[in-house]
């Protein structure tokens, strides 16, 4: 199983929420580049790249610190939040990320999702699958659907999505744990699917438990920066990984 640092940016910063509200909101570090780099020595070769002010504003925001992080190291990326238009997308791809995080546009434009897969290849994009109570939530969360999680990922395989993170917006930023039960659920319903787990991780022992029922990779953020889990611990699990 594969380790997905994730950096959120606001105003060019490195920060987290909690439950995905801006109002609770804590800068980490005034460089993401320097975070980045810290996880390229470690090992770690996937970067998770939130652009919450763009999520917020329903377009790209932050396209300069991806093409600053994509150009200063050999991380693949994924960059997501507020890509809304071909021309939003066509930025993320000229700054140097290896794949489009698509969420809210996925459930809101289905339509215009569908000609970003026929025009770009399906395997350039990450899903992104946020839930409440094993509903979709939209919108940086902000909106909660009546779309269940199962019938999403059902639409979206047959389309030829192969890569899905779903995170569990109760869980996110809380250090409570993962939503295992509920990844167990998905995992069990499409196991060809490309699947990475997201909120909630607080140790070690979250990580070990998400590879044990399957998950092909799990993102960490707030865990890590509130040393929860150290770089050494994630060098030492990705080396036994690989």
């Amino acid at each position: 199983m594969e380790i997905i640092p994730a950096i959120d940016i606001i105003d060019g910063k490195c920060v987290r929420l909690t439950e995905g509200d801006y109002t609770r909101k804590k800068i980490y570090n005034e460089n993401p580049l320097e975070v980045a780099r810290q996880f390229e020595d470690a090992g770690l070769m996937r970067l998770h790249l939130v652009d919450l002010d763009g999520a917020k504003a329903g377009a790209v925001k932050n396209w300069k610190v991806l093409e600053q992080i994509a150009g200063k190291t050999k991380l693949v990326i994924d960059f997501g939040g507020g890509i809304k238009t071909q021309k939003d997308l066509q930025i993320v791809f000229d700054s140097g990320s290896h794949f489009a995080t698509i969420g809210s546009l996925a459930v809101k434009d289905p339509l215009t999702f569908q000609s970003w897969l026929t025009g770009f290849g399906a395997d350039k994009f990450l899903l992104g699958a946020d839930v409440k109570n094993e509903k979709i939530a939209v919108g940086g969360w902000l909106e909660t659907t009546d779309i269940s999680i199962i019938d999403f990922l059902s639409d979206y395989q047959q389309r030829g999505i192969k890569q899905v993170f779903c995170t569990d917006v109760s869980k996110d930023g809380r250090l409570e744990g993962p939503s295992v039960d509920l990844y167990k659920k998905i995992i069990e319903h499409y196991p060809g699917l490309h699947f990475i787990a997201s909120g909630g991780v607080a140790t070690m022992k979250d990580v070990e438990e998400l590879a044990a029922i399957g998950c092909n990779a799990v993102i960490i953020g707030k865990a890590i920066y509130e040393n929860r889990i150290s770089m050494s611990e994630l060098k030492a699990f990705q080396a036994q990984q690989s």
